[in-house]
């Protein structure tokens, strides 16, 4: 059932199956990524991490690191620059970690206390560890658990309310037939992106040029330009090629830690960071405590829905993993109650990561979802459909559209679910337990404001200039079958240009927004540009620009809930002797606007749903208590799925029309990972009859949840 395109705004290239326009460059090798392109006179920062998870630094010995081959410079707290972070930006107020050796707190395990800069990366490293920095400790926390007694209600945050109520809850609980009352945790988890976050910084007559791997070049120039007191023109940021962000590309120590040499030495400085310090520097997943209760009457229809989140924060900075939010758009309730809470603890602060609260909230919801259907004798699918909503249960608007239940329902059909026998523990292959389980997904789809240009060039070519970030989505490849689109020009005649804060103020690559605020601003532009070259005239040699901005535009659409859906279906069997969870198959089905790429598309899907398995079945990071830093802070202790570990995944989508939108598009970056974990979790409790509300499922898990279900 899939459909190429469902807007009448795309009439060729949108929809259409194309390679991406820098893949040759990326197989080659030929595409440099930020740690990789040369500088004359380049020097090394390499930052040294604080040891203790709470104090003050007592003193950094820094005269024999001074003395040692090819050392520049040691700054720390006694001598760097002053910065400033007492500043409001594009998503609140900055992580107080980016304020690098500005004082001498310490406030976990991690904490940036000094950097040293030289002539080499091995230089520099060799001096870094070598750095002797003594500290007065104090005692610390670092342990996170349901019922924390210092959990507070945060206020009202940039992405969501902290909660939300209408009905009364214990009046409609007495009242329900069936009623399922359950927590459910997830750990703490890390983006791991291929790329390291790494940054080189210089001077160029009197403008700070940053080469940099991010999220969004313009995002990140403005929070330069505050930091360091400078005029948002005197700021250039450039990240034509990232290898991957998740989240965690945003404003981070290593740009700041650059500049900060660049400017004490007058040359360029480059910053790498190595893969366990990204353990503690630029963000993860918060752990979750989630408390779900579900009441329904008779028919199966739910009478409550109440989710309750536990999460953590540092000391320095507030951030809430917003995992209550699933339910305020996808069930309504007659009492409907959310609520996220946080626990301060000496751990530094989390981030968004793909996905952000929907993840973690879609295992605990729809394992949930999954057990009222057990309770009411109801087949899980069909107890979803039972409960659609036409308006937004928390917000009363209408969706722009809403098609989860024919993503249900063309899932059901590949996915063979009608022969499916719903007793659990009943179907098995020797020594395996063969189940299978699904999930609804949800994902926000909106828009922020974007500028863009569109130039017709002599040679009959088009160049578009908009500050996307590829962080390996294909975006390049998408703004160039949109443009093509626009222009009623074959794919092959345009040129996209991206990645660079000199092209203008565009969304960030985040959210599942930057394809949908990036198309609408080239759709204008390039509309214009076709306005002006049918006066004829013909094309001067600096050609003929069009400029878009969609800020004041973006105010006309009507208030709706937007969001992608979908539809998880895994098949899982479990080794009765080891323990082990195998997923045989994956498959989603997803409900996403107009599908600009086929390819990429897919390619986005499959990759999340592999990021949901992982999340399943593997990953978790684990923190000494003691130490308050992390057991195995690296790809070989924090485990996640490797190729072996992932089956044959398929990814599709239904058509799903958005009228009266100018766009047509709806964010799906994100949406792959909503809810594969739940699908999992039923499969497995479908296969085995024990339900697993911790994750990751391990082995160990598995065994011991056998062995207190059946005594043995």
């Amino acid at each position: 059932m899939t459909t190429t395109t469902d807007s009448a705004a795309f009439t060729g290239s949108v929809g259409s199956g194309r390679t991406r326009v820098e893949g040759r460059d990326k197989v080659t090798g030929a595409a440099r990524y930020a740690g990789e392109i040369p500088f004359a006179d380049l020097a090394h920062g390499w930052l040294v991490l604080s040891t203790v998870a709470r104090g003050r630094i007592r003193e950094v010995r820094d005269a024999d690191v001074l003395a040692m081959p090819g050392v520049l410079t040691v700054l720390h707290h006694g001598n760097a620059p002053r910065v400033e972070t007492d500043y409001v930006g594009m998503l609140g107020r900055p992580n107080p970690v980016v304020g690098l050796f500005q004082h001498d707190r310490v406030p976990f395990v991690g904490w940036p206390v000094a950097m040293v800069v030289a002539e080499t990366s091995e230089q520099a490293r060799e001096a870094a560890e070598a750095l002797v920095v003594r500290y007065d400790e104090e005692p610390h926390d670092v342990a996170f658990f349901a019922g924390h007694p210092g959990a507070y209600t945060p206020p009202n945050g940039v992405m969501a309310e902290a909660e939300t109520a209408k009905g009364d809850l214990e009046a409609e609980l007495a009242a329900a037939a069936f009623v399922v009352d359950e927590a459910y945790t997830t750990p703490e988890e890390h983006h791991s992106s291929m790329e390291p976050h790494a940054a080189t910084a210089r001077w160029d007559d009197g403008r700070l040029d940053v080469v940099d791997s991010n999220q969004g070049s313009s995002w990140v120039a403005a929070e330069l330009a505050l930091v360091f007191s400078l005029d948002p023109s005197a700021v250039r940021v450039r990240s034509e090629h990232v290898g991957g962000a998740f989240g965690s590309k945003g404003l981070s120590p290593h740009q700041v830690a650059a500049v900060m040499g660049a400017t004490a030495l007058q040359r360029p400085v480059r910053v790498v960071l190595t893969r366990r310090q990204m353990f503690s520097l630029v963000g993860f997943r918060s752990p979750t405590a989630q408390r779900v209760r579900l009441a329904a009457d008779a028919d199966g229809r739910l009478r409550v829905f109440d989710h309750r989140s536990q999460s953590l924060t540092s000391t320095v900075r507030e951030f809430v993993e917003t995992s209550a939010v699933l339910g305020r758009v996808l069930y309504d309730a007659d009492a409907h109650h959310t609520l996220h809470t946080l626990v301060r603890l000496d751990v530094p602060t989390p981030t968004w990561m793909r996905a952000p609260g929907e993840a973690p909230g879609s295992f605990a919801v729809e394992s949930a979802l999954d057990e009222l259907a057990e309770k009411c004798g109801v087949d899980p699918i069909a107890l979803r459909v039972r409960n659609e909503t036409s308006t937004g249960p928390v917000s009363g608007l209408p969706f722009s559209s809403r098609n989860v239940v024919a993503c249900f329902e063309e899932g059901a059909r590949r996915f063979g679910w009608a022969e499916r026998d719903p007793r659990p523990g009943v179907r098995r292959e020797g020594r395996w337990l063969i189940g299978t389980g699904t999930a609804a997904a949800t994902y926000p789809s909106g828009v922020s404001p974007s500028t863009a240009a569109v130039t017709a060039e002599p040679d009959g070519g088009f160049t578009v200039r908009i500050n996307a970030a590829d962080i390996g989505t294909g975006a390049r490849t998408a703004m160039t079958l949109v443009a093509a689109d626009a222009l009623k020009v074959d794919p092959d005649r345009v040129l996209v240009r991206i990645g660079d804060s000199d092209l203008g103020s565009a969304m960030i690559a985040g959210g599942s927004m930057g394809t949908r605020s990036w198309a609408w601003a080239v759709m204008l532009a390039a509309g214009e540009l076709r306005e002006r070259m049918a006066l004829g005239g013909g094309i001067p040699p600096e050609g003929i620009t069009a400029r878009s901005n969609t800020a004041d535009v973006i105010g006309t659409l009507p208030q709706m809930e937007r969001h992608s859906f979908g539809a998880q279906f895994a098949e899982a069997a479990v080794d009765v002797t080891t323990g082990e969870v195998r997923v045989r198959r994956l498959l989603g089905i997803y409900a996403a606007g107009a599908i600009v790429n086929p390819l990429t598309a897919r390619s986005q899907f499959i990759g999340g749903m592999t990021w949901g398995l992982s999340m399943a079945l593997h990953e978790e990071a684990v923190r000494d208590q003691a130490s308050g830093g992390h057991v195995g802070a690296d790809l070989a202790g924090y485990h996640f799925a490797s190729h072996a570990d992932v089956p044959v995944i398929e990814a599709d989508w239904v058509d799903d029309h958005l009228p009266d939108d100018p766009i047509g598009i709806k964010g799906i970056g994100e949406i792959g990972v909503v809810g594969v974990a739940a699908a999992i979790a039923n499969a497995v409790w479908h296969a085995t009859g024990v339900r697993h509300r911790e994750l990751p499922i391990r082995p160990d898990r598995v065994l011991r949840a056998a062995e207190e279900a059946t005594g043995v």
